[in-house]
């Protein structure tokens, strides 16, 4: 079993127990807190980074995983592909096909692979070779490469899909499969302690991300740490981490600012850059509800789970009735009801 040091923690993907994957369905109920409604993730299996790297170098049945990345888009295009990638889940492959068929983009030519697999594989290939920058398509290509057997050809891919297309939902994915002895697939996501603006509500997703956009332009902290979460949520890790970086230049002692500029931090590479941020933040606020959330949350996302369950119950217990508090609270419920 592989393993990885994060400021002195051991992580392994032994250490999260089946409850633990089930409490973490709570971090859904945690982003709400921002009053968000966006998101940006088309996966079609279930199947979790370490369940899909259970047996690398061996061959698997079935289709990979379709991962796009269409952000907010509502034009005609995305429209068609989100319904071909539900074709997809629903392994109505033929019908996925002809509507992916009709569109030139990469993501569309990803998907009408993914739908005559296994003969789509030579044009991954050819996406790959056309698009070498291209994280859709090198993503991908790891895929179909990681289903034929070919683990390390696979992880030279993913590798390209993270380093050619950093800010995107494809790095991120690529960050997970580069990475399954971390149990939680994604990146977690900062919560702030407010309320967003009510605006909100009525919007759309693209509006909602273009009145944050242009709030945060101009705006105070809050306002870049709202955008900030949508951008993470939307898998565009560096943005939302210059946008909390900004945040914490406008608010250099507010300590909800400072942790989201940690959070912002974490990447599967190197956890150890958000950690060497929080732990110190414990210390300078030991009072601040927010930072020992965020402690535990990470260390969730590490596996650590004893841990975890420490700082958020201090969490739980430093700022009653605070946001962080209340979710900390979640978090350990769910985290100690037994599993079936």
């Amino acid at each position: 079993m592989k393993e990885g040091g994060v400021c002195g923690w051991r992580v392994s993907s032994d250490t999260m127990s089946p409850r633990v994957r089930v409490s973490l369905a709570v971090a859904t109920i945690a982003v709400a807190a921002a009053g968000l409604t966006m998101a940006a993730t088309v996966l079609t299996r279930s199947d979790t980074p370490g369940e899909i790297a259970q047996r690398p170098g061996t061959p698997r049945a079935g289709t990979p995983p379709l991962v796009l990345d269409l952000g907010v888009r509502i034009d005609p295009e995305a429209r068609a592909l989100r319904r071909a990638a539900a074709l997809h889940t629903r392994k109505e492959y033929r019908e996925a096909g002809k509507i992916f068929g009709r569109y030139d983009s990469v993501e569309a030519r990803v998907g009408a692979a993914f739908s005559s697999w296994p003969q789509g594989f030579a044009r991954l290939s050819e996406i790959a070779r056309d698009r070498p920058e291209n994280g859709a398509g090198q993503l991908a290509l790891g895929l179909g490469l990681f289903w034929r057997g070919k683990a390390s050809a696979a992880r030279v891919a993913w590798r390209r899909a993270k380093n050619g297309s950093p800010d995107s939902l494809y790095a991120v994915r690529a960050g997970d499969f580069l990475h399954p002895e971390y149990p939680v697939p994604g990146l977690p996501v900062f919560v702030p302690g407010f309320r967003s603006p009510s605006a909100l509500d009525t919007l759309a997703p693209p509006a909602q991300l273009a009145f944050l956009r242009r709030r945060a332009r101009a705006g105070d902290a809050r306002e870049k740490l709202l955008y900030g979460v949508a951008l993470q949520r939307l898998g565009r890790p560096l943005s939302a981490e210059r946008e909390f970086r900004a945040a914490a230049a406008l608010a250099p002692q507010d300590p909800e600012a400072l942790t989201a500029a940690a959070v912002g931090l974490f990447d599967k590479d190197r956890p150890s850059r958000a950690f060497s941020r929080l732990g110190p933040l414990a210390r300078r606020y030991p009072q601040a509800a927010t930072v020992r959330f965020h402690l535990g949350l990470l260390l969730l996302w590490l596996g650590r789970v004893d841990e975890a369950k420490r700082q958020l119950t201090l969490a739980r217990s430093a700022e009653p009735g605070s946001v962080a508090a209340k979710q900390a609270g979640e978090f350990l419920r769910r985290l100690l009801t037994p599993s079936r």
